[in-house]
């Protein structure tokens, strides 16, 4: 997949499956400019792939719109958002502080709206874009002992085919990409055992393939999405998972 010249914006990209995305495009000829809250991670990540990077909180609309202006600004157009930021809350309902629900609502949903908001008002000029958002098999199956990421991730999958619909003929495709267990900083995060070897082989035994996926194979598809190889494609959600959910 050749996305030479092309301008393409990663949210979440200093790490875990958004840091694969972003490396994917670069490597692919892209225009890269990663978008994280990590001060550290993202000017180094972008050092790395020859991107620019904004620092910042995607739950921040006017952060969410100041992204999208100056990559206007600097290369004249946008082609490809994704939207991969995200956090998780490892709770049940119960156990759910408002603080807590109210942040992931703010990062997972908002922000994927915010910055859909902001790329759908550059890319409707254009007549072109794509826009691929990151849900999860979670969006879908549901799971007990993270009952805000579920709902998080559920919001995620019906705003993408409710975009998708909107912009359908304005030639802008927006699709979601819903991975199963991958092996991501994410994965291990706010896990109330330490995480060994011995546990991310329990998380493996879980998944129908018998291994946690690596993040490239998550980047992989979603550059599949972006591309004009998907170019019938608006509204879906791509299920990534090893056969979890086809049991």
């Amino acid at each position: 997949m050749d996305f030479q010249g092309k301008v393409v914006v990663v949210t979440g990209g200093a790490s875990g499956m958004g840091e694969a995305t972003a490396r994917e495009f670069a490597r692919s000829g892209a225009h890269v400019v990663i978008v994280d809250r990590n001060q550290e991670r993202a000017p180094q990540i972008a050092s790395e792939i020859d991107a620019g990077a904004q620092v910042g909180d995607v739950s921040d609309s006017a952060f969410c719109n100041a992204v999208v202006a100056d990559t206007l600004a600097r290369y004249g157009r946008l082609d490809v958002l994704v939207n991969a930021a995200g956090i998780i809350v490892r709770a049940s309902g119960e156990e759910t502080s408002d603080e807590q629900w109210q942040r992931i609502m703010a990062v997972n949903v908002s922000g994927t709206f915010f910055m859909c908001r902001a790329a759908i008002k550059a890319m409707k000029p254009q007549g072109s874009g794509a826009i691929v958002n990151f849900g999860s098999i979670w969006g879908e199956l549901g799971a007990a002992g993270v009952a805000a990421y579920c709902a998080s991730k559920g919001a995620v999958h019906n705003l993408t085919r409710a975009l998708a619909l909107d912009h359908a003929k304005d030639g802008i495709r927006i699709n979601a990409v819903c991975p199963g267990e991958v092996n991501t900083p994410m994965l291990q995060s706010e896990r109330k055992e330490p995480v060994t070897p011995e546990l991310l082989q329990r998380l493996a035994e879980t998944v129908p393939m018998g291994r946690l996926a690596d993040p490239r194979e998550i980047a992989q598809v979603v550059l599949f999405l972006a591309s004009s190889q998907a170019s019938y494609m608006t509204g879906s959600l791509v299920l990534v998972d090893a056969g979890f959910a086809a049991r």
